[in-house]
């Protein structure tokens, strides 16, 4: 036996380094090309950085220009506003779906793909369709004055006060179905024999739902508004398809500001400024989400 002790323990430590011998060019790429990049994005923010990087230092000038920027402050607003409406939205959307998905209703296998199906399709994708729906030319606006009602409007792509919301349609209409998945993937997961208790009890179907249901749900909850949140804040292709930032800068966001001043203004300093201020927004929102699942497997 101790003449095939070394044998095996090569064995065993080969077996043990396998695995982190294939992940090491992945894990290598991801700390250059995202965290390297990400830290060289930071380092930007402080400097004098226009077309092209550049190393004169100006400490915290560029976060002073941004917050200066009239553009920033309504990219901000527009921020507010979509994200407010968009997760609100959508969490109502998709809880009100899923509770009804959980009823056996028949059908229920053809319900979730259609529900499911516009999350396959890219923000690209989505942008340009209800562009087309929305433009007043071809869109809804035209297909009812066809069909004869000719005082029906519908022109919000076009208004300045408006335009927002459309982005908030398009983006409501595509991710309702995947918030729809996770809280049905909720609801199916609680223990059927803490309802059965209630309604023994004598509890009716709403208090079913506000007191036991609602509550239990809280991981659902916190996992959808942590990932529309995300998509919110870093909400980029769906604008340009849709809008393009416009009319004027009636729909521009964080994302489309930080693009146009890193690639089309020259002001790449103030452009990585910006990005720096979304991923710490986004850092903000991700920590205590993470935090708190820890905790809970602690």
């Amino acid at each position: 036996m101790a003449n095939h002790a070394p044998g095996v323990d090569f064995r065993t430590r080969l077996q043990e380094w396998i695995p982190k011998l294939v992940l090491s060019p992945s894990l290598a790429a991801m700390l250059v090309f995202v965290y390297g990049f990400i830290a060289f994005t930071f380092y930007l923010s402080f400097t004098n950085s226009k077309m092209l990087p550049s190393y004169d230092w100006l400490g915290f000038e560029n976060y002073a220009k941004l917050w200066n920027l009239s553009a920033w402050w309504v990219a901000v607003t527009n921020l507010a506003i979509f994200a407010t409406l968009y997760i609100t939205i959508c969490t109502a959307i998709g809880l009100t779906l899923a509770i009804l998905l959980d009823q056996k209703i028949r059908g229920e296998g053809v319900l979730r793909p259609i529900y499911l199906y516009p999350m396959a399709l890219s923000f690209i994708v989505t942008g340009t369709a209800w562009k087309w729906i929305m433009d007043p030319g071809i869109g809804i606006e035209n297909s009812m004055h066809l069909w004869g009602w000719t005082s029906f409007q519908f022109n919000w792509i076009k208004d300045r006060d408006m335009a927002i919301y459309t982005v908030v349609i398009a983006a409501v209409w595509q991710t309702s179905g995947f918030v729809m998945a996770m809280f049905l993937a909720g609801l199916r997961s609680i223990d059927n024999e803490i309802l059965k208790a209630a309604q023994i009890d004598g509890a009716s179907n709403f208090s079913l739902y506000r007191r036991i249901v609602i509550p239990l749900l809280r991981p659902a909850f916190l996992s959808a508004f942590v990932i529309l949140a995300h998509l919110a804040v870093k909400s980029y292709d769906l604008i340009i398809a849709l809008t393009g930032g416009g009319p004027g800068r009636a729909t521009e966001l964080p994302a489309t500001f930080m693009y146009s001043y890193t690639f089309t203004r020259n002001s790449m300093g103030i452009g990585a400024a910006s990005a720096v201020i979304m991923l710490m927004t986004i850092a903000a929102i991700m920590t205590p989400y993470l935090y708190a699942e820890l905790k809970e497997k602690s």
